[in-house]
């Protein structure tokens, strides 16, 4: 009995001070993106891509429209200088390249503020009345104005202008030849030999004196 009491009680089969047995972690599976996640990352891609071709027009765009504000800042062309080459409408509507009017004849080119008023039309008239000795000089006349093709038709048929008429509404042959002012037009001419190269420029001038003075040039060179 005494024994039984003496005896030492039991440990519980588990031992206390026995370290902590870790449970390894498991690896995490990697996670298939969801089809939400790849539509929006191929939306993503499709934009950027979208943005570069964007840019890459804009830059292009840029480029050009600086092309063209270069362009139109030459001028004013001087004496000697080409005819430079625009596309512009007659007055039947159909592209006149300003570089080619030159080709193979010498070209009188004479400028008018505007169609159909009185000291237009008697400059007009003027080179009408001895347009054939210009022609006989192996010259062609062109008459340049602001006004629309129709209004230059309708002028042409009115008057019976032999020659043809140059529409440039937004002046940029009138500029580069010198003539612009604005929104206006000065009266003038241009004699431009064969090959384009010009020879002569009368600016201001009257419209009476005009015809005259652009044929006794002419006529003087071959003295």
């Amino acid at each position: 009995m005494a024994s039984e009491e003496l005896q030492a009680p039991r440990r519980s089969s588990r031992i206390s001070g026995q370290g902590k047995v870790e449970t390894p972690a498991l690896a995490k599976k990697p996670r298939k993106p969801s089809k939400a996640g790849t539509k929006r990352a191929a939306e993503e891609v499709g934009s950027d891509e979208k943005y570069k071709k964007a840019k890459a027009n804009e830059d292009e765009t840029v480029e050009e429209n600086h092309d063209d504000v270069d362009a139109d800042l030459v001028g004013p062309i001087d004496i000697g200088d080409i005819l430079p080459s625009m596309t512009l409408k007659n007055e039947k509507g159909e592209d006149v390249d300003t570089g080619s009017i030159a080709a193979e004849k010498g070209v009188v080119l004479f400028l008018v503020p505007k169609a159909d008023t009185p000291g237009c039309t008697a400059q007009a008239c003027g080179f009408r009345d001895i347009w054939q000795e210009f022609a006989s000089l192996d010259y062609d006349v062109y008459g340049v104005s602001a006004d629309s093709s129709a209004a230059q038709n309708k002028w042409q048929t009115k008057k019976q202008l032999p020659y043809p008429l140059i529409s440039d509404p937004k002046r940029l042959l009138i500029g580069v030849l010198g003539a612009g002012d604005g929104n206006k037009t000065k009266r003038s001419h241009f004699v431009f030999e064969k090959g384009g190269k010009l020879l002569d420029r009368k600016m201001p001038v009257k419209p009476a004196d005009s015809p005259r003075l652009a044929l006794e040039f002419i006529k003087g060179l071959s003295e």
